[in-house]
């Protein structure tokens, strides 16, 4: 097992962490008190220096137009462009973007890959991904009352989702909904394109996450499909692979989200340290630094994103060796545990700030409000918790 970074990545990594740091933290300000919309047009002109720089799309394949790094280079990458929420977005390795468009490019055939992967992939278009139920157990994917009834060549589609992330604006969902309800429970549903303009494709609102609404890519959709027609070439795959469309879906998309959040302890770390050295607590000119406690803080810090950031590197490293179905226990433990570090880690950062953690005049309270999700969406921590230790009991 060899985590060793080639020379050609160490390259990238810096030019990326340079770009982040001088083009990308300087935009955060606006970013948060702004409008997306308003900030759009410079968030475009920065990615179209990316595509200068030949470093668009980390992850996705040569032919299609991006670098084609391997699952352990993206996980680096997406270290490096998480310090900063815009970090994926202006790379274009965003979610639900990168897991819709590894899906299509196993998946689909060639008139999808024509219509919706190509201009995807360009960053012509946008799309989302719309599974999770309004009144149902999002951690558990069998309890799902969205149909898709075939009607002459044509699925009728039926049914409400909500936490459709990136929905406003976006050019077409990726819909998981039942199409053989009598089926095994795990062959029930499949996955279905949706183009955002089919009639029935209601987009009832932008969820109030934490306080936040949102616009635009920055935004959770709730969604009602109304007899929402689409024609029958637009299925996915099979019929009832939509499960195990999801799990290919989701495996390489947490080695993606857990490294971002590895980027985001190592942005508040940074922050908190910075912060305790300089702040000034008693006339002598004392800091916080010179607190034990604070001291503690850092070193507890230091050792969780450590050991958090090798399980990952550990998870990718299975993934890209023995598949992901070999990973599984791996993919549960860094889904829970990397979330709760980072929620520590963030937390932690925004106490030593004091007052100021609690405003937007840093990046700490965004990733307060935004992030506590990591630990409910894709399932929740106790779903995980659960699968880990009924594989570990099977060897007992």
């Amino acid at each position: 097992m060899d985590f060793t970074v080639t020379e050609k990545m160490q390259v990238i990594l810096e030019m990326i962490k340079e770009f982040v740091d001088k083009e990308l933290i300087l935009l955060e300000p606006a970013f948060l008190t702004q409008p997306s919309s308003e900030i759009m047009p410079v968030i475009e002109e920065k990615q179209k220096k990316v595509r200068q720089m030949e470093l668009w799309g980390p992850c996705y394949p040569k032919e299609l137009g991006g670098m084609g790094l391997n699952l352990m280079e993206h996980a680096l990458v997406s270290e490096a462009l998480g310090r900063t929420p815009l970090g994926h977005f202006v790379f274009w390795c965003q979610a639900p973007d990168v897991g819709n468009i590894e899906l299509l490019e196993m998946f689909g055939n060639k008139e999808q890959k024509k219509t919706y992967l190509h201009p995807l992939v360009a960053g012509d278009i946008r799309s989302c991904f719309s599974m999770t139920e309004v009144d149902l157990a999002g951690s558990n994917p069998l309890m799902m009352d969205t149909t898709a009834v075939k009607d002459g060549e044509d699925y009728v589609i039926n049914g409400q989702k909500w936490y459709t992330t990136s929905a406003d604006g976006a050019k077409f969902a990726i819909v998981m909904a039942k199409t053989n309800p009598d089926a095994h429970p795990y062959l029930q549903a499949s996955m279905i394109i949706v183009p955002c303009d089919t009639p029935g494709f209601n987009l009832v609102r932008n969820i109030p996450v934490m306080g936040h609404s949102g616009e635009g890519y920055f935004s959770h959709a709730e969604i009602l499909y109304q007899n929402c027609r689409v024609p029958q070439k637009n299925l996915i795959g099979e019929e009832g692979q939509g499960f195990v469309l999801a799990q290919e879906r989701l495996g390489p998309g947490r080695i993606h989200h857990c490294m971002r959040w590895i980027g985001i302890c190592n942005r508040a770390f940074d922050l908190m340290c910075a912060r305790a050295q300089e702040r000034v607590i008693s006339p002598d000119g004392r800091t916080l630094a010179t607190r034990q406690i604070i001291q503690s803080w850092i070193a507890e810090c230091a050792a969780e994103i450590q050991a958090a950031r090798l399980m990952v590197l550990h998870a990718a490293w299975r993934i890209h060796n023995e598949g992901a179905k070999a990973a599984r226990k791996d993919i549960s433990l860094i889904k829970f545990k990397v979330a709760n570090v980072m929620q520590m880690v963030i937390d932690k950062a925004l106490q030593v700030h004091g007052g100021l953690g609690m405003t937007d005049d840093t990046i700490l309270a965004f990733f307060f409000r935004h992030e506590r999700a990591a630990r409910i969406y894709d399932g929740a921590d106790e779903v995980h918790k659960v699968s880990v230790a009924k594989q570990i009991l099977k060897r007992y």
